[in-house]
């Protein structure tokens, strides 16, 4: 099993929902979540004062998907949330050791 976490650009979180059901995997956590990356935030000029913002707004979502899966959710987070743009976000995978479904005790593949 793989944890995935994704950050990505808030406007494109609906869009990434919806590819991420279309192939299947409707469980996932989403938070909101402020940082940068290689841009450095943001410079913008108000009223003849210029200003960053340093930190910018994301969304984070965290998956835990089976091995089988994986390539197919990742190509479905990749596709839906690029714009091109700088900013569009990261993706991180990790080994999963262990899942165990609280309500039933199922653990492994079974409580995915």
């Amino acid at each position: 099993m793989k944890r995935i976490i994704a950050v990505i650009r808030q406007e494109k979180f609906e869009d990434v929902k919806r590819a991420l059901i279309a192939v299947g995997c409707e469980g996932m956590n989403v938070s909101e979540v402020k940082g940068r990356g290689r841009q450095m935030g943001i410079r913008e000029s108000y009223r003849g004062s210029k200003y960053c913002i340093d930190l910018i707004p994301k969304t984070r979502l965290e998956l835990v998907v089976n091995d089988e899966e994986l390539e197919t959710v990742l190509n479905a987070v990749v596709e839906s949330a690029r714009t091109g743009e700088i900013g569009d976000g990261k993706i991180f995978v990790s080994e999963v050791a262990e899942v165990i479904r609280i309500r039933t005790g199922e653990r492994g593949s079974d409580a995915v």
